[in-house]
């Protein structure tokens, strides 16, 4: 239900788009040897954000490549494990402290190199940091303007006929996710790709993300008693 990416460039240099949490390990290396590529050419790991289905396997990722992470400051304590969950959000934590204990995922390790918002960063052609924060406070996408796409991490899930934002337990900042959501939309990619989908389309996420934000603007319009024109 969660992916992660690998972003090959036109010189075979690789970069890894979060880490997963379960079986990833074992299927970026079998995608990687199918490519004819190496740890060694992996050369950087991408971090939408800190909880545990995406940051899960960091720690190998870092031992088993030796690329250096990339991910916003505010993700360090979520990678720890120490992030002060509040309110309904604690459920956020309590998961993942269970995801640690059962699974033994989720290792601490540094973020080599912190990213921050409209960063450009020398990997696949060219990919812009987007901060789009609300998941969690340090949550962003990754912009290739060469191909149009944005990489969205966890702005919104896309599955078939349950497109949705996030769950609430799961967002630490849900105050800044309808600004992050204008933010994505200002940006105009031609294609969107979540961390959470059924199909890798990115022209039918993109449909599917506009058509979710015009209905969170509908019920906002009728909630404030304003009829959109």
């Amino acid at each position: 239900m969660g992916n992660c990416h690998l972003l090959v460039g036109e010189h075979r240099e690789v970069v890894l788009l979060d880490t997963g949490l379960i079986g990833e390990p074992w299927l970026i290396r079998r995608r990687l040897r199918h490519l004819g590529l190496t740890p060694d050419d992996v050369k950087a790991i991408l971090l939408t954000h800190g909880h545990l289905d995406h940051a899960g396997n960091l720690a190998w990722a870092r031992e088993w490549s030796g690329a250096p992470i990339y991910a916003h400051r505010a993700e360090q304590a979520h990678i720890d494990g120490t992030f002060p969950y509040a309110g309904v959000n604690r459920w956020c934590g309590r998961l993942e402290r269970a995801g640690r204990a059962v699974l033994r995922a989720g290792r601490a390790v540094k973020i080599d190199r912190f990213i921050a918002d409209g960063d450009e960063l020398p990997f696949w052609g060219g990919l812009r940091v987007v901060h789009l924060p609300g998941h969690t406070l340090g949550h962003c996408g990754f912009y290739s303007a060469r191909r149009g796409v944005l990489f969205s991490g966890d702005l919104f899930a896309s599955y078939f006929f349950n497109v949705h934002l996030p769950p609430p337990i799961l967002n630490s900042a849900p105050e800044l996710i309808p600004a992050s959501l204008e933010k994505a939309l200002r940006l105009n990619p031609r294609l969107i790709v979540p961390q959470h989908y059924d199909v890798l389309d990115g022209e039918l996420h993109r449909r599917r993300f506009d058509r979710l934000c015009d209905k969170i603007r509908r019920r906002q319009s009728r909630a404030s008693g304003v009829r959109p024109v």
